[in-house]
């Protein structure tokens, strides 16, 4: 398969386009992010890049906590809306009609309506150019209880989480396969008595 060869650029893809709560005193706020993943997993680690510009990165800067609360497609509209718009023009929880409530570990905000969020708590701050990164301890994970199989096993594709990929939102699809399926030994069928 030829290829032609760009700039370099952001294209890695897809992303979550996640929405990150963020608060300092009684202000509480929602940004949507994409530029989020996993750096290590122990101590379970996290990012968030954002623009030094936003409405929310003096308060993460202030508080050094957020949570990153992972969208199911029913909330795809909010997430862009959030991402749009300023929170220092707007409450975006009322406007998206969404619910703040308590994290466990921080003093930001969870969404209610959000299935699964990770509270976060912030060790270093990188300035990189258009973004500066905060990188975060996973100090709680939160799930709704509605995601879990009768033995308490995260069914993550109950949550119905949507992806970002280039400009444009996606739904995610079928299970192709779990960690370590392609090197897996096929179970002999059981003998016939």
């Amino acid at each position: 398969m030829a290829k032609i060869s760009w700039k370099g650029s952001t294209l890695l893809s897809p992303v979550p386009p996640a929405l990150v709560t963020c608060a300092h005193g009684e202000e509480i706020n929602i940004i949507t992010i994409a530029w989020t993943g996993i750096l290590n997993s122990q101590p379970p680690k996290t990012y968030i890049s954002v623009r030094p510009t936003r409405h929310s990165y003096q308060m993460i800067m202030e508080s050094r906590e957020f949570a990153i609360n992972l969208t199911p497609k029913t909330l795809v509209r909010a997430a862009d809306w959030c991402g749009i718009h300023t929170g220092a023009k707007v409450d975006k929880f009322a406007r998206c009609h969404l619910t703040p409530e308590p994290a466990s570990q921080i003093a930001a905000p969870l969404i209610a309506e959000c299935p699964l969020a990770l509270e976060c708590r912030v060790t270093d701050i990188l300035p990189l150019g258009s973004h500066t990164m905060f990188v975060a301890d996973i100090v709680a994970v939160d799930a709704d209880e509605s995601l879990l199989d009768a033995d308490g096993k995260l069914c993550i594709d109950r949550a119905n989480l949507v992806a970002y990929a280039h400009g444009d939102y996606y739904e995610l699809g079928r299970r192709l396969g779990k960690f370590g399926f392609s090197v897996a030994k096929k179970k002999k069928p059981a003998k016939k008595s």
